[in-house]
């Protein structure tokens, strides 16, 4: 059943449905933490959460939002119209990996991607097939991914990702296999004394080697309450 909820930290409004994979506070965190500037690609945009939480952005001229699963991607669409956004927002329903064969290449200035990620065989297959495709690398693998961003970015065109801390040695490896350097990178904690589960990561297409870290992101107190800079990152909510 379809709801309509509260895009955070902005007067927009998004259509999800309890049945299918619903945004987390992933997105959330990778939207604030992307730096993104001219022709905008958000790879497995689900229902569209970063192009509505980027949607007014001031360097933004175009957003396009990437999603296989057509169910999904016409809820996407829908909320762009809802709220009125089309002339910003534009969502596909295309497979990552057929790109390259309908955009130019060195077409795209910033790309944003919440990838699955668990490879096959990780862990047990969600039976919903949504859910399936959302968390595991049954339609798109992080090979693809980078292959297809290093294809659409410009020179010293960014990416950004969020993904889990096992998969950090594959990330780099694979961003520096494609050309896309890797530049700054923050760790989230689910909470004090508790190791961190997700990195969120930038990189520059024909970048330069100069790797830093940037503050950490600690989501929630000792209290289960979330901490202040969750609280700021969501828009004061």
């Amino acid at each position: 059943m379809e709801r309509l909820d509260k895009v955070p930290g902005t007067p927009y409004e998004i259509i999800q449905d309890k049945k299918l994979f619903s945004y987390g506070v992933d997105a959330i965190l990778l939207s604030y933490f992307a730096k993104p500037k001219g022709i905008v690609m958000d790879l497995g945009t689900g229902t569209g959460i970063i192009p509505l939480r980027l949607a007014d952005h001031p360097r933004i001229k175009k957003i396009y939002g990437v999603e296989l699963q057509r169910n999904v991607a016409e809820m996407a669409e829908k909320s762009v119209y809802l709220n009125k956004l089309e002339n910003k927002i534009r969502i596909l329903n295309e497979n990552i990996k057929e790109l390259p064969g309908k955009f130019p290449k060195a077409s795209i200035d910033t790309i944003i991607t919440n990838p699955p990620y668990m490879k096959p065989g990780a862990a047990l297959v969600n039976p919903e097939e949504n859910h399936a495709i959302s968390r595991h690398e049954l339609a798109c693998t992080l090979e693809d991914i980078m292959r297809v961003s290093s294809w659409l970015l410009s020179p010293l065109g960014k990416l950004y990702m969020v993904h889990r801390p096992n998969r950090l040695v594959d990330v780099l490896y694979a961003m520096r296999t494609h050309g896309i350097e890797p530049k700054l990178m923050t760790w989230v904690y689910p909470k004090p004394g508790k190791p961190a589960n997700l990195f969120l990561i930038e990189g520059v297409k024909g970048g330069r080697m100069d790797f830093k870290y940037g503050d950490p992101i600690t989501v929630y107190r000792v209290d289960g309450k979330y901490t202040d800079q969750i609280n700021t990152i969501y828009g004061g909510r």
